[in-house]
């Protein structure tokens, strides 16, 4: 099945090194590139192949120089924050053009994520920063969110919706800041990250106002490791307690998308769950996790987005990258 999974994912990258969200040839949209979205699976495939995991962080760093002039309009005129003056999270994989339009593209957990995995890959394998032009675009992401003051400013999370101070897009920035400050030529004041980590410890374990708890909270304890154990265990406790299904977990309380009168159940919950307890080295409750992934994939190894509510019926978006990733670094993350 492992084979299986991997090779799937494999199907969703680009020669660039960026990844559909989906199938290459969907009709739903998920055709496009995410930032987000290639990030993860950039993490699943660096377990296969640590070279296609540089090639896809030198294809997000290439998009992101290809807009430079839009990051610097936001860090020389901050105000005002309308949305279209943000880096967008959705592109098209050849071209690397932005899609254009609202849809909720104000995500600047998107960013942390950039940055979070550039340094860790530079410290993990030589060669991820190519160039002074490499530096300076991740420099100037700093700058950006220094500009749009992330750690109190209201974007649309990591599910592309209302505008909130999101936790988990809090979070990434923090990770990403204290990533990428450990490469050299990139600088990052200390109180540009204290004003995130003050912005955290006000908020967790909710991830918003709205939201007592979220599927995007896991992303604070794996991959960013940046709660206390207090805070990650409450997070653990209020998902497992209040948003765990049977076929995925649902992304909080009252989503409506795809709703067919209960909240859609995602795929990629499962094997999120099951890396954060091998990580915490509770191997009865990875292997719990590791048998619910792979009940939710099909026969082509594909594991969807997600199953509607109390069904046994996926959506079209089918497989899902993330979803593929997340569970090959589920069976081989140490």
């Amino acid at each position: 099945m492992r084979n299986k999974i991997v090779s799937v994912l494999e199907s969703m990258q680009h020669p660039n090194g960026l990844f559909s969200a989906s199938r290459k040839d969907i009709k739903t949209g998920y055709n496009l590139c995410w930032i987000r979205d290639t990030i993860y699976a950039a993490m699943g495939f660096e377990k296969v192949s640590s070279e296609a995991a540089r090639k896809t962080c030198h294809a997000l760093l290439d998009i992101l120089l290809k807009h430079e002039y839009k990051i610097d309009w936001m860090i020389k005129q901050p105000h005002p924050k309308a949305a279209f003056r943000y880096i967008h999270a959705r592109y098209n994989p050849a071209t690397m053009e932005e899609i254009a339009g609202e849809w909720g593209n104000k995500q600047n957990d998107a960013i942390g994520a950039l940055l979070f995995m550039a340094g860790q890959l530079e410290r993990r394998q030589a060669g991820i920063i190519r160039n002074s032009n490499d530096i300076r675009i991740l420099q100037k992401l700093v700058n950006y969110l220094e500009a749009i003051e992330y750690w109190h400013d209201k974007d649309n999370g990591m599910w592309e919706e209302s505008e909130e101070v999101h936790a988990s897009s809090v979070g990434a920035c923090v990770a990403g800041l204290k990533e990428i400050r450990k490469i050299k030529g990139v600088n990052v004041e200390e109180p540009l990250i204290r004003k995130g980590e003050e912005t955290l410890n006000r908020l967790l374990p909710r991830e918003s106002e709205t939201k007592e708890t979220d599927l995007a909270l896991l992303s604070l304890i794996y991959p960013y490791n940046i709660v206390n154990e207090l805070q990650r265990g409450l997070i653990l406790r209020n998902i497992e307690e209040k948003l765990v299904r049977q076929r995925g977990v649902i992304r909080y309380k009252g989503d409506s998308y795809y709703n067919n009168g209960s909240e859609a159940e995602w795929c990629m919950g499962f094997p999120w769950l099951a890396i954060i307890y091998k990580k915490l080295n509770m191997p009865g409750r990875h292997a719990h996790y590791m048998m619910k992934t792979l009940e939710t994939a099909n026969s082509n190894g594909e594991i969807p987005e997600l199953y509607y509510g109390n069904s046994e019926k996926h959506n079209e978006n089918t497989p899902l990258a993330w979803a593929q990733a997340m569970c090959i670094i589920a069976e081989t993350e140490a």
